[in-house]
């Protein structure tokens, strides 16, 4: 009875993907949405080389969670691919969405009301969250007026954070550059101080990436304390653990710290971000 049970749950998270449809047209969508009464909801996506676009599929939109909550909105993806092939006319109608919307970034999530196209919500990467933090943070947007006063606040509060990050990251690199990590690690304890739970993982980790940059062999023993700790703060965090773990074993081995997932949808490499990229 058991054995059952499973296989019929099973059969019904299969059948309740295989559901989630999403279209390439995002005209078609406004149109589909005005019908039904729904919001649209618009992946711009990198889908063959965005490492966080990847990702996002993978943990959100593959989930079974998405696909319980999909019905509430038109789904769109709207592609801009390296390789995988497109039309012309597909490739000239997504860049103009892309430069109607001011997509600068990848992967973006938009909501919009379909019948006048207004966005009243916007994400813009992807920092490894749970699919249901995703989907609730989709749900804290409202079409309302209020609710686009919100996220206009929103969007001037992190492009202002974002700026701070820049000046910080900005020190960082001269701190490296000077082999002078006490600076460096005030610069980034700065950084990430409103950060918590996983995220913290990532403070952990720029700590060792950066004190293996400035001397590997004489830093070895401490970087390796904050790899530890990196890897036990994104315990909740599947992929992020995984990478982190990687990266311990990289750096034993001798090799440099690798790119691992951050915050805001980037690769963390030899970036003036750590929270972009470190």
């Amino acid at each position: 009875m058991k054995k059952l049970i499973l296989t019929l749950l099973l059969l019904a998270t299969v059948t309740a993907r295989a559901e989630v449809t999403w279209l390439t047209d995002l005209d078609a969508a406004k149109a589909q949405g005005v019908k039904e009464n729904k919001p649209v909801l618009v992946d711009f996506t990198g889908s063959d080389w965005c490492p966080p676009c990847k990702t996002l599929h993978k943990i959100v939109f593959e989930s079974a969670e998405f696909a319980a909550a999909a019905s509430q909105y038109v789904l769109v993806e709207l592609d801009f691919p390296n390789k995988k092939p497109q039309t012309p006319e597909l490739k000239a109608k997504n860049r103009e969405w892309q430069k109607k919307y001011g997509i600068t970034g990848y992967p973006t999530v938009l909501l919009l009301d379909a019948k006048s196209g207004e966005v009243f919500g916007k994400t813009v990467g992807f920092g490894g969250q749970t699919a249901q933090a995703y989907l609730d943070k989709l749900a804290s947007f409202k079409n309302t007026p209020e609710g686009k006063m919100a996220l206009d606040k929103e969007q001037k509060d992190a492009a202002a954070s974002s700026a701070k990050r820049s000046e910080l990251g900005k020190r960082i690199t001269a701190a490296v550059a000077a082999k002078d990590f006490p600076a460096a690690e005030a610069a980034l304890e700065e950084m990430f101080v409103d950060d918590k739970g996983s995220q913290k993982a990532i403070l952990a980790y720029n700590k060792a990436r950066i004190l293996i940059q400035i001397d590997p062999a004489a830093n070895l023993g401490k970087a390796m304390k904050y790899m530890d700790e990196a890897i036990v703060l994104a315990a909740d965090n599947e992929a992020l653990s995984k990478s982190y773990k990687a990266v311990r074993e990289k750096i034993l081995s001798g090799g440099v710290a690798a790119p691992t997932p951050a915050p805001k949808g980037a690769t963390p490499k030899a970036s003036a971000d750590p929270k972009k990229g470190a």
